[in-house]
């Protein structure tokens, strides 16, 4: 059989390597990018670039965003460009971004009313597991419309885990992710203390990463410490993502105490220029305080 015509809309970090992975398998593609200029080389190497998400749905038979935030999402689905207006009958859209649960219960209402079948399906890992194809789906949505993409996001993952009805795919990725923003934020302020202590923060760190709070989080940023490495998570979505958390925890009448916690942690990294870093810079908040 043949494969399906698939559209990404967004090249960043993530959207490059799952465009890259599909064009290396040979899924007929359209991409496209609010800055033309990334859609180049995808171009070169045989995808078609749509002048608008409008384009690009039109083209496809399933249709698969990865933007940063809620904001970004709605300029790309929503509009007379967007992308439900060019969506066709019967297409798979699927929103990989991790977003707000109440935007993508719109979202996924605004793709029923268009007679679309839509998923949220929010992916874990960073650039290295997009480029390898080692991405993690977390889905929520009719289980019909997962199998009938299925061979596209085997060639995009390591597993694809269903975990329900629409929206439940965004929730358990915003536990993931300020579970993650709090071991991050309590490792910077471990690593503050060594630093006051006047511990040598070598060997600390070798203690903390190998011991019991050796979480992947630690390991990863005790990794970057010594590292120069490109972002493969920016600091700045990562305070999203805690927010977006918090946010969605308040609206079930709980309070999240930890992540708020940390969330004013990465709000002040963020203000002192560390947005655009990896995460990880997070302990940078801590040696300018």
């Amino acid at each position: 059989m043949e494969n399906p015509h698939v559209a990404i809309l967004g090249l960043g970090t993530m959207g490059a390597g799952m465009a890259r992975r599909l064009l290396s398998a040979s899924f007929p593609l359209t991409v496209y990018n609010r800055n033309r200029d990334k859609t180049l080389p995808f171009s070169r190497d045989g995808a078609a670039v749509a002048a608008s998400p409008r384009e690009a749905a039109s083209r496809a038979e399933i249709v698969i965003s990865m933007v940063a935030d809620d904001v970004a999402s709605r300029n790309l689905w929503f509009g007379e460009n967007g992308a439900l207006a060019g969506a066709q009958h019967g297409s798979v859209l699927i929103e990989s971004s991790t977003l707000s649960v109440a935007y993508v219960k719109e979202l996924a209402a605004a793709a029923a009313d268009r007679g679309c079948q839509f998923l949220d399906a929010p992916v874990t890992g960073t650039r290295p597991h997009a480029a390898s194809g080692q991405l993690l789906f977390l889905v929520g949505g009719p289980s019909a419309a997962l199998d009938a993409v299925r061979p596209v996001l085997s060639v995009l993952s390591r597993d694809v885990i269903h975990l329900g009805s629409q929206g439940k795919g965004a929730m358990i990725k915003l536990i993931n992710n300020f579970l993650c923003g709090v071991q991050a934020a309590s490792f910077a302020e471990a690593l503050s203390m060594v630093e006051g202590a006047g511990l040598d923060r070598a060997t600390a760190v070798r203690i903390l990463a190998e011991g019991a709070p050796g979480s992947g989080i630690v390991k990863r940023i005790a990794t970057q410490l010594t590292a120069n490495d490109d972002p493969n998570f920016s600091l700045r979505l990562m305070a999203k993502d805690l927010g977006y958390a918090v946010n969605e925890a308040s609206a079930q009448g709980m309070h999240l105490e930890t992540a708020v916690a940390a969330l004013e942690i990465f709000k002040l990294a963020v203000a002192a220029g560390h947005g655009d870093e990896d995460f990880s810079a997070i302990i940078k908040a801590f040696e300018q305080h």
